[in-house]
């Protein structure tokens, strides 16, 4: 999405989504990735067409969480691309309500159960992607383990 609103209308309220965010984006897609940041939030949101994004990437705190808790309340999960996996259910701490046996745990069963899924992917992304020329010399000479590691 945009950082500005309305994506800084052709620089009238901010040039940051012209000289910062399309030209990364333009490199991004220059990787065969499908990526679009003149959107503004009340485009994606208000009109239903996050429905037809497999992510969407907020550029602050507020412009993205609070659609989508409006939209995903009691199921959502929120996901923060860091080098360490994060996840936190959509209702935050809710401080308000621990200990009252009133919390659904769907929202953070969920954050658990995508924090595993995360982990495991970035781990086998890893491993696959460690020594690609070893693995397959190694795999054509019959010396890969049945767990996937070389001999």
């Amino acid at each position: 999405m945009s950082l500005n609103p309305h994506a800084g209308d052709d620089g009238l309220i901010g040039s940051e989504d012209d000289l910062i965010l399309k030209p990364a984006i333009e490199k991004v897609n220059q990787q065969q990735h499908a990526m679009y940041s003149d959107l503004s939030p009340p485009m994606v949101f208000g009109s239903g067409m996050y429905s037809r994004f497999d992510a969407i990437l907020a550029m602050y705190h507020d412009q993205g969480l609070i659609p989508f808790k409006a939209l995903s309340f009691g199921h959502g999960v929120n996901y923060t691309g860091l080098p360490i996996v994060r996840t936190s259910p959509d209702h935050g701490t809710a401080y308000d309500i621990a200990g009252k046996n009133i919390a659904s745990e769907e929202s953070f069963r969920s954050a658990v159960f995508m924090a595993l899924d995360i982990a495991r992917n970035r781990y086998n992304y890893a491993e696959m992607n460690e020594n690609p020329l070893q693995r397959g010399l190694a795999a054509k000479a019959g010396l890969v383990t049945r767990e996937g590691t070389v001999a």
